[in-house]
């Protein structure tokens, strides 16, 4: 979105509220001026909250991902043009510009929809998929250090496996990641196993099992995965945060999704030069009725392979 605004109106300044844990990646992008910490906002008291907000001298203020407390604090400091959905009732007494969009059933992608809450602005939102990685501005991709860089093999393809997703999403299971590891040719490829250090306790027999891979899980920091993933050649996980991050530094990004509604890679598939998308079967009955499936783990590790062999 951030993209799309500097595309029209270049000489704007955008500012990015989000929380801790976003700093990172929000700050890869170019097109983001700065970024303001809303965990930082919630310690202060309500008036300080509003001043704090009012000291940036906003001309809009853009709900992407909408929180009641924050439409409040908005309206509170004043912000000339506040804008929000109808689908919010609390954006009718606290926003003075609605958008009508409706998420939950809509085909489009989650970035398609972000972009149509810039119909107001009277600029062309109606992008295909192909076309959007091209907003995202990843211009500050931080150094690798040294310790992490003597790990990447340059005669092979380097690939980090993400297995777990911390809830977000449906996974593949380690048993069908234990078989594509055992696929891949040694001599061509250089394998990584990523995660959080609680994930790297979870995976503790998988990963003493598959002593051939590198174990991740734990040791980098989110600004220190980003560099990892940029000097890697592709990524293989469950819609997760990796997976996107992955795509949006044009690396071979595969993404194993389960066609349940509102999980599906139509809502949620990654975007970028090399993204792609497997799912088991695309006429999955239990997905098309929102019923809980295991389709994932039905989706071959050989297809991956062939994806990634394609780039050999």
């Amino acid at each position: 979105m951030a993209g799309l605004i500097k595309k029209n109106y270049p000489d704007c300044k955008i500012y990015f509220l989000g929380r801790t844990y976003t700093k990172d990646i929000v700050g890869l992008s170019g097109h983001v001026d700065e970024f303001i910490n809303y965990d930082d906002i919630e310690k202060l008291d309500p008036k300080a909250q509003t001043q704090f907000l009012k000291k940036f001298n906003a001309d809009i203020f853009l709900h992407v991902f909408p929180k009641i407390k924050i439409a409040d604090l908005a309206k509170d400091a004043k912000i000339p043009l506040r804008v929000g959905t109808t689908n919010r009732l609390y954006h009718w007494f606290t926003c003075n510009k609605l958008i009508k969009l409706s998420r939950k059933n809509s085909p489009l992608h989650e970035s398609q929809l972000n972009f149509k809450l810039l119909s107001f602005l009277n600029i062309e939102t109606n992008y295909e998929l192909k076309e959007i990685h091209r907003f995202y501005g990843f211009t500050h991709i931080p150094q690798l250090e040294e310790k992490y860089n003597v790990l990447i093999e340059r005669n092979k393809f380097n690939l980090i496996l993400h297995p777990k997703s911390k809830g977000s999403a449906k996974e593949w299971g380690l048993v069908n990641f234990e078989k594509l590891i055992n696929l891949l040719p040694k001599d061509k490829f250089n394998v990584f196993i990523s995660g959080t250090e609680q994930d790297g306790k979870s995976m503790k027999d998988f990963l003493i099992k598959n002593k051939q891979v590198i174990d991740l899980t734990g040791k980098l920091t989110l600004q220190q995965f980003i560099a990892f993933i940029n000097m890697c050649d592709g990524l293989v996980a469950a819609s997760t945060g990796p997976l996107h991050i992955a795509a949006a530094l044009n690396k071979k990004a595969i993404g194993l999704f389960s066609l349940k509604r509102p999980i599906h890679p139509g809502r949620w598939m990654p975007l970028g030069k090399d993204a792609h998308v497997l799912v088991f079967d695309e006429n999955c009955e239990k997905c098309a009725k929102k019923l809980d499936c295991d389709c994932i783990t039905k989706i071959k590790p050989q297809q991956i392979v062939d994806l990634l062999e394609q780039k050999l």
